[in-house]
């Protein structure tokens, strides 16, 4: 199963609901010492003459197929789950050896107070009940989706390919 959660930067207004929803799904408290699973970054464009503009960027683990945080693993601790396709950790095994995090491309990993790795299970409890990911359902604009990440980027090649149709059409008819 390639099933992971899906990020629409055009729909993002940074405003957080998803990091907290993880936060409370999760029993996350900074103040003891476990880190956020779930990040909102801003990102500034442009700038000049005309206003920047701010982005936003939901970031949480990719859940990938071929998971490099899972082959870096010495020990095992990181393991695909066939029911849901969520990549988990089993606390139990981790080292603190940190080979995950090296490993990993989009910087996802996070250590708590104890120096285990903890990440996204992509709520695979509230999947196997039939529910959405908390943060999933916790985006009051659908940035956030569950899908399938190769169908989704055929999708985003298919939108991008239209768009550059569409402007050659369009330089076409106004160079005529």
């Amino acid at each position: 199963m390639e099933t992971t959660i899906l990020f629409d930067m055009d729909r993002c207004v940074g405003c957080g609901a998803c990091a907290v929803s993880c936060q409370d799904q999760n029993d996350l408290f900074p103040e003891r010492g476990l880190p956020a699973i779930r990040r909102i970054y801003q990102i500034e464009e442009g700038g000049g003459p005309s206003a920047p503009i701010i982005r936003h960027i939901s970031v949480s683990c990719r859940h990938c197929e071929d998971s490099p945080c899972l082959i870096g693993c010495p020990t095992g601790a990181i393991f695909h789950e066939e029911k849901t396709g969520a990549v988990r950790v089993d606390q139990a095994r981790c080292i603190g050896c940190r080979s995950c995090a090296m490993a990993c491309p989009f910087g996802v990993p996070r250590y708590d107070a104890d120096d285990l790795m903890r990440k996204c299970g992509l709520c695979s409890t509230r999947l196997q009940a039939g529910f959405k990911p908390a943060c999933v359902k916790a985006c009051p604009f659908g940035a956030l989706s569950l899908g399938n990440a190769n169908a989704a980027q055929g999708d985003r090649e298919k939108r991008h390919l239209a768009k550059i149709v569409s402007s050659v059409r369009e330089a076409r008819t106004q160079g005529t």
